[in-house]
């Protein structure tokens, strides 16, 4: 047996994927399960599992990554369940990392399984099979952290040309022909290029056109809200109307976050 806690920050995904598990993997005895990196520190304390699954976007991704810090002195292995379908699947078996893919297939959950037996199996043999797999894990962060926030962007001004980090924009607003960018830290940039060109050379995977006046940072975004019509809200304070032709798809995009 080996001994695992799951943590999602949605109730459903941790019952269902336990569910799974109970019903398709007898060999994972689930001891516990939480919803963020505090709650899952807490039980790798009191239950000392030898697997962790963990949701990589809780909801930013940063929560995640930061569980990988454990790893060395707590000496458990990680199956990340993750939504992730670019960059982050070759920075997964580049690394060799153990990954299923939401939504779960049964098939790749055993398989999942299956590379956690093997690796306790090496790990009883010799402590440089850890030492690989905790270099590994190090590796994966790092290269998840450079892949999540090297994406940049230039804009044309008067005086040169401005460098940014697409991570640092909050959301963009089409002004006719031109395009207004407010960034997280408060300030904002007024670009000449269209809306249009914007959501052409942005990555899909974070931004999305909620409506035809704005692209929000999918990042950044902290609820979205049905009430006397449709919102997308941006660090809780800014409102930015969704579309009604876009609702389907937006929430379909935000639910696999």
């Amino acid at each position: 047996m080996i001994t695992a806690i799951i943590i999602d920050d949605e109730h459903l995904a941790r019952e269902n994927l336990r569910m799974l598990l109970n019903e398709f993997c007898p060999e994972i005895d689930v001891v516990g399960t939480g919803q963020n990196v505090e709650e899952a520190r807490k039980l790798i304390e009191e239950k000392k599992p030898e697997a962790v699954f963990l949701d990589i976007r809780m909801p930013s991704g940063e929560e995640g990554l930061e569980l990988l810090e454990d790893v060395k002195s707590n000496k458990f292995q990680i199956v990340f369940v993750t939504a992730f379908k670019d960059y982050a699947i070759k920075a997964f078996n580049i690394n060799s990392i153990h990954y299923i893919l939401k939504p779960i297939d049964i098939e790749d959950l055993k398989d999942a399984v299956e590379k956690l037996k093997n690796y306790k199996r090496l790990f009883s043999q010799s402590s440089t099979h850890l030492e690989t797999y905790i270099e590994s894990i190090k590796n994966f962060s790092e290269t998840i952290h450079y892949q999540d926030s090297s994406n940049k962007i230039t804009i044309s001004h008067a005086k040169g040309i401005k460098i940014v980090e697409d991570v640092s924009i909050l959301y963009l607003e089409g002004d006719g022909n031109c395009t207004n960018i407010y960034f997280t830290d408060g300030t904002s940039f007024f670009d000449t290029r269209t809306l249009k060109v914007y959501e052409e050379i942005l990555n899909k995977e974070r931004f999305y056109r909620v409506h035809k006046k704005y692209i929000v940072n999918l990042t950044h975004l902290t609820d979205y809200l049905h009430e006397d019509g449709y919102f997308a809200m941006m660090q809780s304070t800014i409102k930015l109307p969704v579309a009604r032709a876009r609702v389907t798809d937006f929430v379909k995009t935000i639910k696999g976050l």
